[in-house]
């Protein structure tokens, strides 16, 4: 048991006479980053807007992201959790890099603008607002994706297991096993079906190697492309192909040194051509794919779990103002339910 995972819990047994008791309690609750806006755009899905507040209003994202947060407290057991959120979408670096860089999503929103109504955006200040009665931290950086902020987190982090939420495989390249085990929740088809994802599962899954799974999975990731963000990847290279070219060649860099020297004859010449003729491409993909470790990230509030809520006169009032009681309730049971541990 090392120092860093130790934590002292008092309690006092005055009523033997005997005064105060020490004792002595690993605690092993990780730091749990939440990609927020990926859990509350599922619950979103995952419920029918007809959940409505007692004014009409919906929602089922307010109510399906909150037993989401109670559920992972419930089962994850953390200390310290964070909701981690998007202060820019989509970057201007990432779109100097790459302008098709999630081009398509604005398109769909204008083209969409007057069809669909949205009932989730109104939703989002109400999560944020529960989140802070609860004194339940957020965090964000100036001009970065939530991603950043949950990279940057994450590599801070050299006392606690890191366990990174989302419905996003991009974060799979956060997966590691020092200085702190890093594993990857991923709920893409919900919180109920989420799979834990380590190097170990990330090796098995993609083939990559083990000992630099979370590395090999972002460059993997540059040379298959990816479609939902407008990256294009390499011409001809799919996921299988691309796997098995960062194994084969150790990483991106060596594959890519291997192309331009025609005396190394472990390529194919198609393939070769291939990544040659996409040059251009891969030396700006990795500036895009590559989550930032060193954003500016803004907490709101330090990232202990409170064991009650910070403003329970707030949360009463939220609870009825939009009809939250189940989901409010499970989310106080939860964090009642933890183990106690001093600041």
């Amino acid at each position: 048991m090392t120092l860093k995972l130790l934590r002292i819990q008092f309690s006092l047994s005055l009523s033997r006479g005997v005064g105060p008791a020490w004792q002595a309690v690993a605690v092993t609750g990780p730091l749990v980053l939440l990609d927020a806006a990926s859990l509350y755009f599922r619950a979103y899905f995952a419920l029918p807007d007809s959940i409505k507040a007692p004014d009409g209003t919906s929602v089922n994202a307010v109510r399906g992201f909150t037993d989401m947060v109670a559920k992972l407290i419930t089962d994850r057991r953390p200390g310290r959790l964070v909701a981690c959120l998007d202060a820019d979408w989509r970057p201007d670096f990432r779109v100097a890099a790459i302008p098709s860089y999630k081009a398509h999503r604005l398109a769909d929103e204008e083209a969409n603008a007057e069809e669909v109504p949205d009932t989730l955006t109104p939703q989002v200040p109400v999560i944020l607002e529960l989140l802070a009665a609860f004194g339940i931290a957020t965090a964000e950086a100036e001009g970065y994706e939530a991603d950043d902020v949950i990279g940057t987190l994450a590599a801070r982090e050299d006392t606690d297991p890191v366990v990174v939420v989302t419905g996003d495989r991009d974060l799979f390249q956060l997966v590691r096993e020092e200085p702190t085990p890093g594993r990857v929740l991923y709920a893409g088809r919900g919180l109920s079906k989420a799979e834990v994802y380590g190097p170990t599962e990330l090796a098995e899954r993609y083939g990559l190697p083990r000992e630099r799974a979370g590395a090999a999975y972002a460059e993997m990731a540059v040379l298959r492309g990816d479609p939902s963000d407008g990256l294009p990847g390499v011409a001809g290279i799919g996921e299988k192909t691309a796997a098995r070219l960062i194994t084969e060649f150790g990483s991106l860099a060596s594959l890519l040194a291997a192309a331009d020297d025609e005396t190394d004859r472990r390529l194919r010449p198609a393939v070769r051509a291939k990544l040659l003729a996409a040059k251009d491409y891969l030396a700006a993909a990795p500036g895009v794919v590559n989550v930032v470790t060193d954003s500016p990230v803004h907490l709101d509030r330090p990232d202990t779990l409170p064991h009650e809520p910070k403003d329970p006169e707030h949360v009463a009032e939220l609870r009825a103002r939009w009809g939250l009681g189940g989901p409010v309730d499970r989310l106080l049971t939860a964090l009642r339910g933890r183990p106690w541990s001093p600041e």
